[in-house]
């Protein structure tokens, strides 16, 4: 079974705020988030970690 992160937990991990993260999900940006229970947003750890390494092979790519 997946493990799920929250918002706070996300925003820990890129070491910001959770209404940074927040902002990213609003203009589609960041891991990719859904939602569960009506407002409860979670995250795939495996997206989170898949967008993580994305985002570092494009700062290398620079």
């Amino acid at each position: 079974m997946p493990e799920y992160m929250t918002t706070e937990e996300v925003a820990e991990l890129f070491r910001t705020s959770p209404e940074t993260v927040r902002y990213w999900r609003h203009v589609g940006k960041g891991p990719k988030s859904f939602k569960a229970g009506g407002r409860r947003v979670l995250y795939d750890r495996a997206e989170v970690l898949a967008y993580v390494a994305e985002c570092k092979a494009e700062a290398e790519a620079a």
